[in-house]
């Protein structure tokens, strides 16, 4: 694997250096913590650290953080590194922008669960991006789950309202569904665990069968019976999903600029 510079060392940034140990050199700059992720070496600054082609620079802190380190990495940028970008909201134009018109660049969209290696990320290249650099980024990314290529930089915004954000909207539901319970006479705790069970056992029987998420419902579902009189009270979703994504992408856009 080329070498990794890691930029921001948060939950996501940990997750995926634990999974580069062992294939090559691993240097992570991150001034707001404390230590870094065995294996890995910190350095000071970006500055210190020796530019090239084979050099990938993955950025993984806050958006607005990224500002104040653009003049640092414009060295690394004009010296040939590939930049991998996990930040929400910011474009291929704005990240060129900020690395002086200069470097290959991959903005990528991931969702939290690439923190225990069972997200999906999705990717878009710049134009300077080669199919080896398309090929390093499939490296680098596969500690965290599945990996597709978009080609219109458009749907990331989408991309985020779905996947980015998803994780949030099944939480909730699952949330409620627990309070639910509990308002039906099951003691809080019990409805809880039923209800993160029975959401965390669902997922993983969508991915162990291949039959479409319309088929799987309809083997639970009796004419006439408890889950049909569920379902009967949730066919509202699609509007509420419909709205949800929606506001999730435009708020995507807007903080894009």
């Amino acid at each position: 694997m080329m070498r990794v510079l890691l930029i921001g060392c948060g939950r996501m940034g940990s997750a995926m250096a634990r999974g580069w140990r062992g294939s090559g050199p691993v240097l992570v700059f991150d001034p707001m913590v404390d230590a870094v992720p065995e294996g890995t070496e910190r350095v000071e600054a970006p500055r210190a650290v020796a530019g090239g082609a084979d050099l990938a620079v993955v950025l993984a802190v806050k958006p607005q953080v990224f500002g104040s380190l653009g003049d640092a990495l414009r060295p690394l940028a004009d010296r040939g590194a590939l930049f991998l970008s996990i930040m929400a909201g910011i474009t291929l134009a704005g990240l060129g922008a900020a690395l002086g018109g200069s470097g290959r660049i991959v903005r990528a969209m991931p969702n939290t669960p690439a923190a225990i290696g069972r997200g999906i990320t999705a990717a878009v290249a710049g134009s300077d991006v080669a199919d080896a650099d398309r090929a390093a980024v499939d490296r680098l990314l596969a500690p965290t789950g599945e990996l597709v290529w978009i080609d219109d930089e458009g749907q990331i915004d989408t991309v985020t309202a779905l996947s980015g954000s998803g994780p949030a909207y099944f939480f909730r539901f699952a949330e409620a569904l627990a309070a639910a319970g509990a308002a039906e006479g099951l003691p809080p705790a019990l409805a809880m665990r039923l209800a993160r069970a029975t959401f965390t056992g669902a997922a993983a029987l969508a991915e162990a069968d291949t039959a479409p998420l319309a088929e799987l419902r309809r083997q639970v579902t009796s004419p006439g019976g408890t889950t049909a009189a569920g379902l009967a009270e949730i066919d509202p979703v699609d509007d509420l999903a419909r709205a949800v994504v929606a506001a999730a992408a435009a708020r995507s856009r807007a903080l894009a600029g």
